[in-house]
């Protein structure tokens, strides 16, 4: 195959497109560690604002943050804790494929790990755990389901088949593919689950951090609130205590939430929002 011309490559690269990584800003630890001060202010489990800000961190594609995070979260921790923190953060990046797409979420998790301590790189879980077989596909399209209607319930089905006048398979993926395969956690002995509160602020914080998709980002938020009604919070107490699920899940709690997202996309964009394609290409 011949070599692409060296005009081309330029293009490809072009400063307009942004074609690597956002580094980290000096003051971004420090919104982190505000974000973890103000959550456990209210009781919030780790898992809940360690996903927030990893999420927001993911959509706006800066690895470096990404490792600072990190640090901002593990210190003073055993090597053991580092290690939990380290697959929480991975477990939540993986789901960000279903808001943010594979190439960003790739790009993020290698440059994550590479940049992990050995010691703490070395304890992380090298089993796959999502595997579809003729023996768990249907658990896999069960919880999709499950999880599905509780998000969107009582507007379930009447969603499902607009989806479906898009497009006949658009619902199949969405439910089985990702809420079933990838959303919702297997049966598994490693690795680190992410449940039903916590998967809920990933996908607000993927959503509100992309920008330009207002209407998920509104469900997404309904979808947390109905966490709390129909008690599907208590299968993920890590996440929090019950005071704390009923503040988070309040009006004073989703706008923390949001608040908490514009100041990670803040800090990382600039002031100039997402990296999503934020600015017109000079032509």
């Amino acid at each position: 195959m011949s070599k692409l011309s060296p005009s081309l490559k330029a293009l490809i690269n072009a400063a307009h497109s942004r074609p690597g990584p956002v580094p980290a800003p000096r003051h971004i630890e420090s919104i982190y560690k505000r974000i973890e001060s103000e959550a456990t202010a209210r009781k919030l489990g780790r898992p809940s604002w360690l996903a927030l800000s990893t999420a927001a961190t993911m959509t706006m594609n800066s690895p470096e943050s990404m490792v600072a995070l990190f640090h901002a979260s593990s210190k003073e921790r055993t090597e053991q804790e580092q290690a939990r923190t380290a697959e929480i953060m991975r477990e939540v990046g993986l789901k960000c494929i279903g808001f943010n797409g594979v190439p960003r979420t790739i790009n993020m998790l290698n440059a994550f790990r590479s940049s992990l301590p050995s010691s703490v790189a070395s304890s992380l879980s090298t089993t796959p755990t999502r595997f579809p077989t003729p023996k768990n596909i249907d658990s896999i399209n069960d919880r999709g389901r499950k999880l599905w209607d509780s998000i969107y319930r009582p507007l379930e089905n009447k969603l499902e088949h607009k989806l479906a006048d898009a497009h006949p398979d658009l619902p199949v993926f969405i439910i089985s593919g990702e809420y079933g395969a990838l959303f919702t956690d297997p049966e598994r002995n490693t690795g680190a689950n992410v449940g039903r509160i916590t998967t809920s602020l990933v996908a607000i914080a993927c959503l509100r951090a992309q920008q330009g998709v207002g209407p998920q980002v509104l469900s997404h938020v309904f979808g947390l609130r109905k966490a709390f009604e129909d008690g599907s919070w208590k299968g993920e107490p890590e996440a929090g205590e019950e005071e704390a699920i009923r503040w988070l899940v309040s009006d004073e709690g989703c706008t923390w939430v949001l608040e908490k997202v514009d100041q990670v996309v803040e800090a990382l964009g600039g002031g100039q929002g997402s990296t999503f394609a934020p600015f017109k290409a000079k032509l």
